[in-house]
């Protein structure tokens, strides 16, 4: 069968039908396209603005640094007085002479350290030589005529008896014989105070010491009463300083005073207090506190000045904080600490407070081992969240000391 012919203008519409319906479809797809993007748009845009919300949401975390922050550690803590003041020895001695006589040796210089008993200088003793040889011979003298009168007594006792002589006789021998002992006594008397001027002439030292000065020469002729050298005994010093008389009710004996002496700038040396002046200075109101200070090495000399504290009390170890950390709530004293990272408060009953080292112990409410706020800091409050500041950890061992060395 032949197929049917087409007419020719059914033929042209059917040409242009496809072109038309492929046109609609893409005009069609493309309209869906443009609804869809613009609506995922509009999602997007509000899901931002959702997340941005939440994160403005969500509390900062603050960086402290280490000098925002102090560890609590249990201390001891004091009160101390500011003193200052000079070291004079306890003991110390001028030796002079007891005898007029001229120097024959010096054996010592100034800074020798002598001992006690130790010979320091020798005099010229022949004039109290030649004295104690004739107080010798009137010793003798008088010990001669006691014999003889003791002897005469004994004689006329035995005529007394026989009535050879009279009373009046033997009472006159009895007398002889008391004379004859008091010249004796006195005779003996002044042999000793020649051989004591002969022993004076030998010069001792009479304390454990330094000599600090030497006032004769060998040659010069002295006289009783003269100084010949001076001794100071180092081994103890007293440290003379003049406190307010307002602060004299807080200062008892046996407190303890720690100092410094320029040259010695590295050590500190210790004292008691051992007395306090009872009377006032006139003008300036002071008071002198004598201390105590024991001086073994000799290190300390005599007119160096000190300057310390007397520590007027001191409380046992407890958990000690910085002022700067303390705060006021309500009346009641607070601190902040950080507490796995989040600021938390704290209240806290005080102790003892040295506010010249700027500390003060807490007795309740902290432990040793807490940290603490001790800055200011704008914006953090309770509840905040930190991040407290890295602690840089040291090799635990050779063996990672070896290993860091290498790695560097």
């Amino acid at each position: 069968m032949t197929p049917t012919s087409i007419p020719l203008h059914v033929s042209k519409l059917r040409r242009w039908r496809l072109p038309l319906i492929s046109l609609g479809v893409a005009l069609a797809v493309g309209a869906t396209w443009a609804v869809t993007s613009k609506t995922g748009g509009d999602k997007t845009a509000a899901e931002k603005k959702v997340a941005a919300g939440a994160a403005e949401k969500v509390a900062p975390i603050f960086e402290l640094a280490s000098v925002d922050i102090s560890h609590v550690e249990g201390r001891e803590l004091r009160v101390n007085l500011p003193i200052s003041g000079s070291l004079l020895p306890l003991n110390q001695a001028t030796v002079r002479s007891k005898v007029a006589a001229e120097v024959r040796e010096v054996l010592v210089q100034e800074g020798m350290s002598v001992k006690k008993g130790q010979v320091i200088a020798r005099f010229d003793g022949a004039d109290l030589r030649a004295r104690l040889t004739a107080q010798d011979a009137a010793f003798d003298e008088a010990q001669a005529k006691l014999s003889l009168a003791q002897k005469n007594r004994r004689s006329n006792e035995t005529l007394l008896k026989q009535n050879y002589i009279s009373q009046n006789a033997f009472d006159t021998s009895n007398n002889s014989v008391e004379l004859a002992n008091a010249s004796l006594k006195s005779a003996q008397a002044q042999r000793e105070i020649a051989q004591l001027a002969l022993a004076d002439t030998i010069i001792k030292a009479p304390v454990d010491g330094i000599i600090s000065k030497r006032n004769v020469q060998v040659g010069e002729k002295v006289s009783p009463d003269s100084p010949l050298v001076s001794i100071v005994d180092l081994a103890q010093l007293t440290l003379e300083a003049q406190v307010p008389a307002s602060e004299i009710p807080r200062i008892k004996i046996g407190q303890e005073v720690s100092f410094r002496v320029d040259g010695f700038e590295q050590r500190v040396f210790s004292g008691k207090v051992a007395r306090i002046n009872p009377s006032a200075e006139a003008g300036s109101r002071s008071m002198t506190v004598y201390i105590a200070v024991e001086n073994r090495d000799l290190s300390l000399k005599g007119g160096m000045f000190a300057k310390g504290n007397l520590t007027l009390k001191r409380n046992a170890e407890l958990p000690t904080i910085p002022l700067n950390a303390l705060r006021k709530q309500d009346g009641q004293d607070v601190v902040y600490a950080v507490v796995n990272n989040q600021v938390q408060e704290k209240k806290v009953k005080l102790g003892l407070r040295n506010e010249d080292e700027g500390f003060v112990q807490v007795v309740e409410g902290l432990d040793a081992g807490a940290t603490v706020l001790s800055a200011k800091l704008e914006g953090v409050k309770v509840g905040s969240k930190v991040k407290l500041p890295e602690v840089p950890h040291a090799p635990s061992s050779l063996a990672d000391t070896k290993t860091s060395s290498n790695k560097g």
